[in-house]
């Protein structure tokens, strides 16, 4: 029997609730083996959340937060090894997304960049394993927009040659993939995922999402307001795009609730942010090459009902069903994901898809500090 080919990867999105950690073996079709999940506390998601935004005092709290968020991400992957019952050696690499604080895509008044933490140094120190990371950064130097790089694991592990596809992840921010059965792949970020609606929850209800969506589906949809909502010019750019919590945030949607001057009912509030995110990702799709496709869903967004349910009646030609009806656990493929994308580079192999982010080539992702 051939050797397993383990890697280890490790995602903490926009949302910033806690790290996924995903063992894979690549010696054939990626396989998911274990999986963990290493919750954030209370304070240190205040404090993502805190220098997500300009600041006082930046680089000093950027610092100590890079190094602390290193050592939860380490203490995730040793958690996993110990939950699968394997040893670190048998870790080929780990592959960190890290935690987003801030994306500057082309064309961003602010300058271009992108900057991911949770110290590398420190997983590769404390795991005893070769790390993979800072992954966003070389293809944006190749002229791309660093995001999204899932979709490259989406067309390794979904692609049908006889069906168009169309991938949906739903984080913090949501994204595409389009697998069509001939042709090329492209995907782009719609727009907010769960980020705006997990905002508005905690604040008004105490609570860190919506389950289900149910507080969401109690509400009413407020039409004047999911207007100001989409004449966001982001949602009218052509692809490739990405974008973040740098402009979908608290004040972004204060902005719009003050200029409609009308105190509405926060579960409205909440109905009208959950159609933000539906319609934006029907509109993606529906502007794709044709109207009957089949879709996956993933992510977070996965699990909301109500999310899952708006998406279908506004997309009725399309065959809609989570990833786990491909038999990929929706939860995971992210985290999976960045394992693939560690592989790659460990290979000597690309990991970026030019037709996705913009870049002016296929570019081999990350860098690599060795255990030892």
């Amino acid at each position: 029997m051939s050797k397993r080919q383990l890697y280890l990867g490790l995602m903490s999105g926009t949302s910033a609730d806690g790290i996924d950690a995903a063992l894979v073996d690549m010696q054939t079709t990626p396989k998911l083996l274990a999986t963990h999940t290493l919750p954030f506390a209370d304070q240190l998601r205040q404090q993502i959340h805190s220098i997500s935004l300009p600041g006082a005092n930046e680089i000093d709290r950027m610092g100590a937060l890079d190094i602390e968020l290193g050592k939860c991400f380490a203490a995730c992957s040793i958690a996993l090894i110990a939950k699968a019952g394997i040893t670190a050696d048998e870790i080929i690499a780990i592959g960190s997304h890290g935690q987003t604080i801030r994306h500057r895509p082309p064309g961003s008044t602010e300058g271009c960049f992108t900057l991911q933490i949770g110290d590398p140094n420190t997983i590769a120190e404390l795991t005893g394993i070769t790390t993979v990371a800072d992954f966003r950064r070389r293809d944006m130097a190749a002229g791309g927009q660093g995001a999204p790089l899932v979709p490259a694991f989406h067309r390794a592990i979904f692609h049908s040659p006889t069906k168009d596809r169309v991938i949906v992840n739903i984080g913090g921010m949501a994204n595409i993939t389009w697998l069509p059965a001939c042709g090329d792949v492209c995907g782009f970020d719609t727009g907010p995922g769960n980020v705006l609606l997990d905002l508005w929850i905690q604040e008004h209800r105490g609570n860190s999402f919506d389950a289900d969506g149910q507080w969401a589906a109690s509400g009413q949809i407020i039409p004047a307001l999911l207007d100001a909502f989409l004449n966001e010019p982001f949602f009218t750019k052509p692809p490739p795009k990405s974008t973040g919590r740098e402009s979908f945030n608290r004040p972004w949607l204060d902005n719009h609730l003050n200029a409609l001057k009308h105190n509405y009912a926060t579960e409205d509030v909440q109905a009208s942010l959950l159609e933000l995110t539906a319609v934006s990702i029907s509109d993606s799709i529906k502007g794709l090459n044709n109207t009957s496709k089949e879709i996956f869903i993933c992510g977070g967004g996965a699990f909301n009902k109500h999310m899952v349910r708006r998406l279908s009646e506004l997309l009725p030609e399309c065959e809609l069903a989570t990833t786990a009806k491909a038999g990929v656990d929706p939860q995971w493929i992210e985290a999976m994901a960045f394992a693939w994308l560690a592989q790659q580079t460990i290979n000597h192999r690309p990991g970026n898809l030019c037709a996705v982010t913009g870049a002016k080539r296929e570019v081999i992702l990350g860098g690599i500090y060795f255990a030892c």
